[in-house]
């Protein structure tokens, strides 16, 4: 091979290596935009979903900037980050929420509502508001992050699902999903088992939008609002007028949606291949043996050291019986621990979970730790606390990928059964593999899925086309009560036409009849 050729592949295999494969299929931009995130209110997990694509459009050569409530959303130095300080989730006890049964709207109620002063006292949210008019696009997160819609009326903006696929969201995009076959965000149940799943699932549809947008949640941050800009309409009308959704989910992971063309599946865009561990983990892991290891983690919003004793401790007594290795994310110290488990507060996690070494992944059922395991096929055993987690681990286990198991119904015997039956039973790997096959099979990345799309909205100032018709009726219009009205009134008065017609003609032949007999 020539000198120069062998440059000229060395430098494309090295552009290659250090692009990631996240751009590689996308023509060259047009122009640098100016982009706007406003992930204000968003659990620090979310903060997994934004990264790659903000990283992504930094390295495409646009100007990105970051608004958020997270510290050190992003290593890159590239994007301007700007923070407001402000702890939304910190303090959040999920067990608590777990012991006590609090409803998700009124914990959104009481976490984002009063924090609205103060995010508009901040002096970087105003500063930042006062020249939004100078941004091309903003991306915003579209779980609690209503009140930075100030920011975007009138303007083009994209949302980006970091739960996944939301039928209330794709309703309000126009797409009405049916609850035959789709389960509804915050429900456990599977529609497609049996009649009275359906009727719950069907409830539950009814329910969320119902109280999310109509009577708790909604209306208590319009009125906040409203009283700081007076001028501005309904948040309901601005997330009406959203020109795409970014959704962190794929066919593979979950089920066959019918979508719009602004509907955009980039499910696992943060997933990667594992990285050399350190050595410790990796040391503890290669010793493990035949038995591998049981890799425990919470999430990030979910700490230990916040689990109720009586847990703690049938985890403790549980790990004991096990021949496998334990690596357990938790915050604190933990007496009592066997020889077989070892504790860190942080873990890199999707190193530990591509190693194949790894059996199980005990989780909390969080979306983005659920798709991680995916990625790397790793078979899941599912302890779900909150929101979306009871239907991640419902869909867990329909697929065979894993088993979940219910809290307040623990035991010692319970959790080693499970883990022995997920590792032991050979269809949990298998399943998974598939899953992972599929989900790695694509033909782009979701990473250039999400930068092409927000430049191709970006390009055609806010791509109105996409928007589908049905966005624009309310749901009178869309479920056609009025035209329904209409053909039952139609029936009911050409019913009762008939009706005095017919009586009419009966009179009429009875007193000709009578007539007759009268001459005769």
């Amino acid at each position: 091979m020539l000198p120069r050729m062998r440059l000229l592949v060395v430098v494309v295999l090295v552009a290659m290596m250090l692009g990631d494969g996240t751009v590689g299929h996308l023509p060259p931009r047009e122009k640098s935009y100016k982009i706007l995130f406003l992930v204000i209110a968003s659990p620090i997990s979310h903060r997994n979903v934004f990264i790659p694509i903000a990283e992504a459009l930094a390295d495409r050569g646009h100007q990105v900037e970051v608004l958020a409530s997270l510290p050190d959303f992003s290593t890159t130095s590239n994007i301007t980050q700007y923070n407001t300080g402000i702890n939304f989730w910190g303090n959040s006890n999920m067990f608590k929420l777990l012991e006590q049964e609090i409803d998700v709207f009124d914990l959104l109620r009481d976490i984002i509502v009063p924090r609205v002063d103060e995010v508009y006292q901040s002096p970087i949210v105003l500063e930042l508001y006062n020249r939004r008019k100078t941004y091309d696009i903003f991306l915003v997160d579209h779980v609690c992050n209503e009140m930075i819609y100030p920011f975007v009326y009138e303007m083009p903006y994209i949302t980006v699902a970091t739960p996944g696929m939301d039928p209330s969201q794709s309703a309000v995009m126009g797409n009405v999903l049916n609850p035959a076959y789709t389960p509804s965000l915050l429900s456990e149940n599977n529609p497609q088992r049996n009649i009275y799943h359906r009727l719950i699932n069907t409830l539950a549809h009814m329910q969320h939008p119902f109280f999310y947008f109509y009577w708790m949640y909604m209306p208590a941050l319009q009125k906040k609002i409203s009283e700081k800009f007076p001028e501005l309409p309904l948040l309901t009308e601005i997330n009406r007028n959203q020109s795409l959704t970014l959704i962190n989910s794929h066919f593979s992971m979950t089920m066959s949606y019918p979508l719009l063309p602004s509907q955009v599946e980039v499910g696992a865009l943060h997933c990667r291949p594992g990285n050399p561990l350190p050595q410790d983990l990796s040391s503890w892991i290669e010793s493990a043996g035949e038995a591998g290891v049981v890799y425990f983690s919470l999430g990030s919003i979910t700490k230990g050291n916040t689990m109720p004793s009586k847990y703690r401790e049938l985890f403790i007594q549980a790990f004991k019986k096990l021949k496998q290795r334990v690596i357990w994310k938790y915050e604190g110290s933990l007496p009592g621990l066997s020889d077989n488990v070892l504790t860190k507060p942080w873990l890199p996690q999707q190193d530990i979970l591509s190693n194949p070494k790894v059996k199980v992944f005990m989780s909390h059922g969080g979306l983005l730790s659920t798709q991680e395991a995916m990625y790397h096929a790793t078979p899941i055993l599912v302890l779900p606390i909150f929101g979306d987690q009871p239907r991640n681990a419902e869909n867990i286990a329909g697929k065979g990928i894993g088993l979940s198991l219910n809290w307040k119904e623990l035991s010692v015997d319970r959790i080693v059964t499970t883990i022995q039956e997920i590792i032991n039973n050979p269809k949990y790997k298998r399943n998974m593999q598939e899953l992972s096959n599929s989900l790695r099979d694509q033909l782009t990345t979701p990473k250039e899925r999400a930068v092409f799309w927000t430049e191709y909205v970006i390009r055609h100032g806010g791509a109105p086309q996409l928007r589908s018709p049905a966005a624009n009726l309310s749901w009178i219009e869309y479920l056609m009560l009025d035209v329904l009205l209409l053909l039952f009134l139609a029936v009911i008065v050409t019913f009762f036409i008939v009706k005095k017609m017919v009586l009419l003609m009966i009179k009429f032949i009875f007193t000709n009849i009578q007539t007759k007999d009268k001459l005769a």
